[in-house]
C-alpha cells in the first residue's frame, strides 16, 4: 500500500502578502495586487502593469552577502521555504537529513541576473561580469540553495515546465514520499520575471493584458472581455510529509495530497490543444490516482490566466471531465489577485487549495462579469463564497503543452 502524504507547513511571498495570514485575508476580501510596474521604466511597452511583490525586502530575511550572490527568484525561494519549515516545526538534523529532500520549480530562473550581466557584457566587456553569473542564473539554484539553507540532503531536483513548474514540483515530491525515497520534502516554486526582457517578450507575443489604465481589473479569467494575462512574481513553499511520521511528531496537518496527474499536449509551442485534450488527460489521471469520481470534487482552482485560448480550452476540458459542470464543482481563478507567477503559480494555487479546505470557502474570481462564449462552468464570480470544501483540484498548464493537476483532500484519520 502506498504511503499517505500530508501538508504540514506553508510559506509564501506574493503581491498580496508575505506569509499565509495576509494572503488568506486577500483571498477572502478579493484584494488585487496588480498595479503599474515600479521596477523599471515601461513607457515604451504595450503592457505596463504587473503584480509586483512590493512589500518584499530581501534584507529583512537574508544575509547581505547571500543577497548579492543570488537572484531575486532564489530570495523568494529561500524565504518561502524557510517559512514552510518553520510553520511545520520540521527539525532537520544529521539523523534525518538524508530523508528530507527538495523539489523546486521555476519557469525562467535568474532572468534579472541574466539581463543585468548582459548589460555589463555589452557596455563594459566580459572582464567585468560577475563570477557568480552562472550560478545566480540557472534555474536549479533555488533547489540547491534551499537545500544548503535547511540542511536537507535527500532527493533534490528542479522542475522547469513553464507555468506548470511548481505544480510538477509538488507532484514529484508527493510521488517521492509515496514510493519511500524520502519521508519529508520541501516543495514549491519561485519566479522573479518582472524585468525588461520578460515583459518585452510577452508583449511581443501579445499574451498580456493591455488594460494599463485599470490594473486591478485587467486580469479577467473566463470572462467575455479577457485580453491576456498579468505577470506576477513571488514564491511559495510547502512541506509534504509521510502521514505516520507527521503524526508521530505531533505535526499539524493542513490537508492530504491524494492525486497527481500530468500529460503533454503534443500540439503547439504556446497554444493549447483544441478541446483541452491534454488537461482532460491530466485531470482524469489525478482523479484515478486519488480514487475519486468527478462528483467528489467540490472546487477547482483553475489555471484560468485570462487568455483567449487558454481559458476556452481549460473550460472545455473541465466540461468534458465533470458531468455536472454547470452545478459542480465550483471553479475559481485567483490570478487577478497575485498575478500569473509563471513557474511559481502552481504552488501558490496549491496553497490556496489548502486554505479553501481549512477555512471552508472558495475565493472569488475577480473581474468575472460575463462568461465567455462556450464557458458554462459554475464560476465563483468576484466575491468569495462560503462552501463545504473537502476535495479541491488544482490545474496548472504551461507553454510547450505541459499539464499538471493536483488533488488535495481534507485530512481524515481513516
Amino acid at each position: 500500500m502506498s504511503r499517505r502524504v500530508v501538508v504540514t507547513g506553508r510559506g509564501i511571498v506574493s503581491a498580496v502578502g508575505i506569509g499565509v495570514a495576509p494572503v488568506l485575508e486577500s483571498l477572502r476580501e478579493g484584494r488585487s495586487g496588480v498595479g503599474r510596474i515600479q521596477a523599471f521604466d515601461t513607457s515604451e511597452y504595450t503592457t505596463q502593469i504587473a503584480a509586483e511583490a512590493r512589500d518584499f525586502e530581501a534584507e529583512d530575511f537574508l544575509d547581505g552577502k547571500l543577497i548579492r550572490r543570488s537572484d531575486r527568484f532564489v530570495h523568494f525561494a529561500l524565504v518561502s521555504a524557510q517559512m514552510a519549515v518553520d510553520e511545520a516545526d520540521l527539525k532537520i538534523t544529521p539523523d534525518n537529513a538524508h530523508r528530507v529532500g527538495v523539489v523546486w520549480g521555476s519557469g525562467i530562473g535568474g532572468m534579472i541576473t541574466w539581463e543585468e550581466q548582459y548589460d555589463i557584457l555589452r557596455e563594459r566587456g566580459p572582464g567585468r561580469m560577475s563570477p557568480f553569473f552562472v550560478p545566480m542564473m540557472i534555474a536549479n539554484m533555488a533547489a540547491g540553495m534551499v537545500s544548503i539553507q535547511t540542511g536537507a540532503k535527500g532527493p533534490n531536483s528542479t522542475t522547469v515546465t513553464a507555468c506548470a513548474s511548481s505544480a510538477h514540483a509538488i507532484g514529484d515530491a508527493f510521488e517521492i514520499i509515496r514510493r519511500g525515497a524520502a519521508d519529508a520534502m520541501i516543495a514549491g516554486g519561485s519566479e522573479a520575471c518582472i524585468c525588461r526582457t520578460a515583459l518585452g517578450g510577452f508583449c511581443a507575443a501579445r499574451a498580456l493584458s493591455r488594460r494599463n489604465d485599470d490594473p486591478p481589473h485587467a486580469c479577467r479569467p473566463f470572462d467575455r472581455d479577457r485580453d491576456g494575462f498579468v505577470m506576477g512574481e513571488g514564491g511559495t513553499g510547502l512541506i509534504l510529509e509521510e502521514l505516520e511520521l507527521a503524526r508521530a511528531r505531533g505535526a499539524r496537518i493542513m490537508a492530504e495530497v491524494v492525486g497527481y496527474g500530468m500529460s503533454g499536449d503534443a500540439y503547439h509551442m504556446t497554444a493549447p490543444a483544441p478541446g483541452g485534450a491534454g488537461p482532460q488527460a491530466a485531470m482524469r489521471a489525478a482523479l484515478q490516482e486519488a480514487q475519486l469520481e468527478p462528483d467528489d470534487v467540490d472546487a477547482i482552482s483553475a489555471h484560468g490566466p485570462g487568455t483567449l485560448g487558454g481559458d476556452e480550452e481549460e473550460a472545455a476540458a473541465i466540461q468534458a471531465v465533470f458531468p455536472h459542470y454547470r452545478e459542480r464543482p465550483l471553479v475559481t481563478s485567483t490570478k487577478p489577485m497575485h498575478g500569473h507567477q509563471l513557474g511559481a503559480v502552481g504552488a501558490t494555487e496549491a496553497l490556496t487549495c489548502q486554505l479553501m479546505i481549512e477555512h471552508q470557502f472558495v475565493p472569488g474570481t475577480l473581474n468575472h462579469e460575463h462568461p465567455g462564449e462556450g464557458i458554462e462552468l459554475n464560476i465563483v464570480a468576484r466575491e468569495a463564497q462560503d462552501a463545504r470544501v473537502r476535495v479541491v483540484m488544482s490545474n496548472s498548464f504551461g507553454f510547450g503543452g505541459h499539464n499538471a493537476v493536483l488533488v488535495f483532500k481534507a485530512y481524515d484519520e481513516g
